[in-house]
């Protein structure tokens, strides 16, 4: 696994990578493709999240969980899928919650997020690999731990930053965050089995852009 951090990130993360749960999460990564297995997403791709969103332009986090695990979905960023791919039921149903919020909003017939990304959004899952058409397959090797520093690392270095925070296992990082210095969104998912049950109706963008504009930051533009 090439570690391939944008340089800002670098600067606040370089700690992480001596750490024994690092090298062995390198080791697992490595024994995995050893194995056969494939990996998403791409190598180049795993830390797509941060070279997008440098640590000093970061303004809001969405956090996920797993990437996706089917071929030529996953790119790094949560939620997110590359052009080409018709966007997953949880994707779909953020662009509906998108269109209840912003009247003049237009569904996307593609689900990369890039543009996002590139506003300040940090779309950051948990873990940051998957074996392909195995979900959940590299939870609890190390990702995790090397996540958690990342929303830490976000919480004591920035003020004012939006924690958007989707489902149960979102809402457990809820105390890595200092909610005296930042912002927390939390809803259902967005998952089909969990839209209905608060997340549609939450309004999470329309509210992010309120807070950015109270902190004197640029609202994100949402339309991708």
């Amino acid at each position: 696994m090439a570690v391939e951090l944008e340089s800002s990130w670098l600067e606040v993360l370089k700690d992480e990578f001596d750490q024994p749960y690092m090298k062995e999460l390198k080791a697992f990564l490595l024994s995995e493709k050893q194995k056969g297995f494939t990996i998403f997403p791409k190598s180049a791709d795993i830390f797509n999240a941060f070279k997008h969103t440098p640590f000093d332009k970061v303004k809001v986090v969405i956090l996920g969980q797993d990437p996706y695990h089917g071929v030529n979905q996953a790119h790094g960023l949560s939620f997110s899928v590359q052009k080409g791919i018709t966007p997953p039921p949880s994707l779909k149903n953020i662009y509906k919650e998108l269109s209840d919020e912003f009247p003049d909003f237009k569904i996307p017939t593609h689900g990369d997020l890039t543009s996002w990304a590139d506003q300040g959004v940090l779309l950051l899952n948990a873990t940051l690999t998957v074996r392909a058409n195995t979900a959940g397959s590299h939870q609890n090797k190390g990702w995790e731990q090397f996540t958690d520093q990342v929303i830490r690392a976000l919480s004591a270095k920035k003020t004012g930053l939006v924690f958007i925070l989707w489902g149960n296992y979102a809402k457990q990082k809820e105390t890595l965050i200092d909610q005296s210095k930042h912002f927390i969104i939390k809803s259902a998912h967005p998952s089909p089995f969990s839209a209905y049950s608060g997340f549609f109706g939450s309004k999470p963008f329309s509210k992010t852009n309120q807070i950015l504009a109270q902190e004197g930051k640029q609202p994100i533009n949402w339309q991708v």
